[in-house]
């Protein structure tokens, strides 16, 4: 795969089964070369792969979340096609001219039919006063009084609060903004009857300095929200179930207590203690990105898991009786799902395959195929490596796609972000671009990964509270990940070591490049550098308090520690070091702070800062940006370790 084949990707997601179960509708994402955009367009399939999928809404926009109505006849969707932010539409679900049901001044999500069929819930961000100057040099400037003021992808936020809002299915009316004030609420969920809506949010006097969120309850009509969960951990995607007595959905136990796995949780719809139905899987529950609420299927749950690289689909009885059990398996990574009458549909990647859909039958699409027309894609296999302390880690190998018997090629180790996140069985562009480059590429999921028990997640908490923190075991893990790597796989060259990471991956790339020499080039890309720094100009990273044990002005010491740049003296090997302009997860001031002590210390260091892009560059930034982002990293490890 070379880098302008990024303009070949397409893939399937969100999909949603029709009442009946008999059609799936979905989304599929495509990349305009000519715009230099995504274009997304929903479909409906049927789903036991009897007639061919058909596409509902208009090429070259943005249409997006398609929900059926009860009764079938209809389906919701929002798109961009008339307006700048996305809107929310509804049309006949056999095809048809859509009927637009908003125009508001920011994007609208989170869409759900009331159970009746006559009204729809959603969020949208609010724009304060201020936002009616169009000339940004006349506005008012912003008042701050609360942490979350700010959101990567997102932006200003401390006025431009998210609320939930209803509006009549026909047209008939506009909508009608249900909750309001200094708060960010979200995921609406209706109860059965169509009187209440539950919805997640943190709404107390002190709510953004604490890491919680709970389940809120309000008449559909309008009222005081009422608090359901009783604020022991924070939660996330609400779903009522069918008979009304209970509300699912995600819960992460403790306050500043990171990571901990995400679990499937129900609450009695009055109120009252979390119940927990997950937790004999030890297992995360709540993948990141989030991939959808728990969906009710009659008196279960249907949820997804991440299990040593893979992300699976399981269903749980709602009253707690039995374990979980395995609905979708294999050596593949669920990325959308949905659940009615029995019946799953869900869409899925393996490395060598973007996301597909599947219904209860079977393949329903096949959106690779351009691409597999154009490039060889590589495979990955799956190793075990065995750490300094005997911990076996899961890993993987991707071979050049024109390997040659008998060759030795350049290795890069790639690092994850997260770090309680995974790598595994799906497919990254990343890792296809290198192996036609000629590159073994490396990957692996140390200590402090999701997908595996929650005492691996949360080794390397610390070091405030005993723990050994960030670049202890896990650099240890891939350490060994790479001399497993060199011995037994002959294609790897040991004198060509490369190392790449982005967030916590770039976070590892520079630690490792201070901790050792045996790399010849690393590219450190959005990485956090300096936890001092770093402490208030990201959006979240005041909240690193969760993994260290203190703020940093609890402990100026254990941050220091912590911080690569500390080390930044050790480093004698070349480095790249690419950030985005508009990166608030963790900010540009990150990788200059780097970049002006090895270019002070004489080393060979090079800076590349990515206009108009925030943290995920990598995955959804401009397609031209991350053609040319390809092209720049191809270049480094060219000139330092060759292909």
């Amino acid at each position: 795969m070379l880098p302008e084949d990024i303009y070949a990707l397409e893939s399937a997601g969100d999909p949603r089964l029709s009442p009946d179960a008999r059609a799936v509708a979905y989304v599929v994402q495509r990349v305009d070369r000519t715009e230099n955009a995504y274009r997304s367009a929903i479909y409906v399939a049927a789903a036991d792969g009897s007639s061919p999928p058909r596409r509902l809404t208009e090429d070259g926009e943005e249409a997006a979340s398609p929900r059926w109505s009860p009764d079938g006849r209809l389906l919701a969707f929002v798109s961009n096609g008339e307006h700048e932010k996305k809107q929310l539409y509804v049309l006949p679900a056999a095809g048809g001219e859509p009927k637009r049901l908003t125009e508001l001044a920011e994007d609208v999500t989170e869409v759900a039919w009331s159970p009746t069929g006559d009204r729809l819930a959603f969020s949208a961000r609010v724009r304060e006063a201020a936002y009616e100057e169009e000339d940004e040099k006349r506005r008012a400037p912003r008042r701050i009084t609360r942490l979350r003021y700010k959101l990567d992808d997102v932006g200003w936020t401390t006025d431009r609060r998210q609320h939930v809002f209803t509006v009549p299915a026909d047209g008939s009316a506009g909508p009608a903004q249900l909750t309001a004030g200094d708060y960010e609420d979200g995921a609406p969920t209706w109860s059965p009857d169509g009187t209440r809506i539950a919805f997640v949010s943190a709404r107390e006097e002190d709510w953004d300095v604490q890491d919680v969120r709970d389940v809120y309850v309000v008449d559909a009509a309008g009222g005081e929200p009422v608090r359901v969960t009783d604020g022991s951990g924070s939660c996330a995607a609400s779903s009522w179930s069918p008979d009304g007595s209970l509300i699912a959905f995600h819960y992460f136990p403790g306050h500043f207590d990171e990571p901990r796995h995400g679990r499937v949780a129900v609450v009695q719809a009055g109120g009252g203690a979390p119940r927990i139905l997950t937790e004999a899987l030890d297992r995360n529950c709540a993948p990141y990105p989030q991939i959808r609420e728990p969906v009710w299927d009659g008196d279960g749950i249907v949820f997804s898991v991440e299990d040593a690289g893979n992300t699976h689909v399981y269903r749980v009885a709602a009253d707690g009786s039995g374990e979980p059990e395995l609905v979708v398996g294999g050596e593949l990574a669920v990325t959308g799902y949905d659940a009615r009458a029995g019946q799953v549909a869900y869409t899925a990647t393996t490395p060598t395959s973007p996301p597909e859909l599947y219904g209860p039958e079977g393949r329903l699409t096949e959106l690779g195929r351009s691409l597999e027309e154009r490039a060889a894609l590589a495979e990955a296999e799956r190793f075990t490596a065995t750490s300094a302390d005997g911990s076996e880690i899961d890993a993987w190998i991707v071979r050049p796609a024109d390997l040659e018997a008998g060759a030795r090629y350049p290795v890069f180790l790639s690092i994850h972000g997260g770090p309680f996140t995974q790598y595994g069985n799906r497919f990254l562009d990343e890792f296809q671009v290198y192996a036609g480059a000629g590159y073994v590429v490396l990957y692996a999921n140390p200590r402090g990964s999701s997908g595996y028990s929650e005492e691996w997640g949360r080794a390397i908490r610390g070091p405030v509270d005993g723990g050994p923190g960030w670049g202890s075991v896990d650099y240890d893990d891939l350490m060994a990940v790479v001399d497993e790597a060199l011995e037994r796989f002959e294609l790897c060259d040991p004198d060509r070591l490369g190392v790449i990471g982005g967030s916590y991956g770039g976070f590892m790339t520079t630690w490792m490049l201070g901790h050792t020499e045996r790399f010849r080039a690393g590219c450190s890309e959005r990485a956090l550098n300096n936890f001092v720094s770093a402490f208030g100009s990201g959006d979240l990273d005041w909240g690193v308090k969760a993994f260290i044990g203190a703020f940093l002005f609890e402990d100026v010491d254990a941050y220091l520690r912590l911080s690569p740049t500390t080390y930044a003296p050790n480093i004698q090997t070349p480095l790249l070091i690419l950030h985005s302009e508009n990166d608030l997860r963790c900010h540009v001031e990150q990788g200059e702070h780097l970049f002006t002590m090895l270019r002070l210390l004489g080393r060979e260091v090079e800076f590349v800062r990515f206009p108009a892009e925030g943290h995920e560059l990598s995955r959804s930034g401009s397609p031209a940006h991350r053609v040319m982002r390809f092209d720049i990293i191809l270049d480094w490890f060219a000139r330092h370790l060759g292909a």
